[in-house]
């Protein structure tokens, strides 16, 4: 099949895509070619592959595919791709947003119900045998701010609403959004710290972003107020979140991304007092690559057809 597009599937759980390529009628329409995440690309594939999915690509690599005009990224963030030096300017490049939406919400709540009902403690002293009478807290009519008002951030809104907290947040533009007691620009961000029971950060990666959650913002927080990062691990300044818990000047932080990961033994998050470490759970689930791969021939039909694809990449903001 030398004129058909080349596709190159580099990801170690290649089945789904393959399968949801020939379920959407396409295999006969492009050369599908599988290559194990950790492999590198033959000098063929580097030749002559025209569109690829992918978890990342090492410097060096994207320039000598000089036939490649289309990358699905497998994540949301895409941070990894746009920092390659070497990124070909022309080379559309599109992410994996909106996938996450069956699992991290639900993860999202989980830490909520983990910060407010005894399970957790009531499991332990079962092992001893020991009856302690404990009292839940309730979230309903408890505000949760959002930062970063998403596909994701719009989910656990709904879920929120329903269990009777009332959520506020920010979003690029402020534009209202249903079922949302109050939606305000990013300027705005103080006045939802100050006002949120929890915070909840699912801000994108990009250079304004970095270190956006510093002691200045936390110190707008309340006293009893709790800390959640699903977002990026790099929105966080470890340092001055250590030292507003430590100090009690926050109740405590749940965080489910970080800066490196694994996170390092020494790293001071396992040992603070206050601190819940997550090992990244936020979007995986067993049926990620079938909801992603959803997504990719809904993108690759449009590629083969020449139409515009979907969650393409804006350069200019990062995400």
């Amino acid at each position: 099949m030398p004129n058909l597009p080349r596709l190159l599937l580099w990801t170690d759980n290649a089945e789904p895509y393959v399968e949801a390529i020939s379920a959407a009628g396409l295999a006969e329409r492009v050369a599908v070619e599988t290559l194990a995440r950790s492999a590198v690309p033959s000098a063929a594939q580097l030749v002559d592959t025209e569109a690829m999915l992918g978890w990342g690509a090492p410097p060096g690599l994207l320039p000598r595919m000089q036939k490649l005009r289309w990358v699905q990224a497998l994540t949301a963030g895409v941070e990894g791709w746009l920092a390659l030096p070497d990124l070909p300017p022309d080379l559309m490049l599109t992410c994996a947003r909106g996938t996450h939406r069956e699992s991290m919400p639900e993860n999202i709540l989980g830490a909520l119900f983990h910060l407010t009902k005894p399970y957790a403690a009531i499991a332990e002293e079962q092992k001893h045998n020991r009856w302690t009478r404990r009292i839940a807290t309730p979230l309903n009519g408890k505000t949760l701010g959002i930062l970063g008002l998403g596909a994701i951030g719009q989910e656990v809104a709904r879920l929120a609403t329903a269990l009777g907290m009332q959520v506020i947040g920010t979003r690029r533009g402020g534009r209202p959004l249903p079922g949302l007691a109050e939606v305000v620009p990013a300027d705005r961000t103080d006045e939802v710290l100050a006002r949120a029971d929890y915070v909840l950060l699912l801000l994108p990666a990009t250079p304004e972003t970095e270190n956006f959650i510093d002691a200045k913002r936390l110190a707008q927080m309340k006293q009893e107020a709790w800390l959640l990062n699903f977002g990026r691990g790099h929105l966080i300044v470890d340092a001055d979140l250590i030292a507003a818990v430590q100090a009690k000047r926050i109740a405590g932080a749940v965080l489910d991304v970080f800066r490196q990961e694994p996170l390092p033994p020494e790293h001071p998050f396992w040992t603070t007092r206050g601190i819940l470490v997550l090992p990244h759970i936020g979007g995986m689930h067993p049926q990620r690559d079938m909801v992603v791969a959803r997504l990719f021939v809904a993108n690759l039909g449009r590629f083969l057809e020449g139409r515009p694809l979907q969650e393409v990449v804006d350069r200019t903001i990062g995400y």
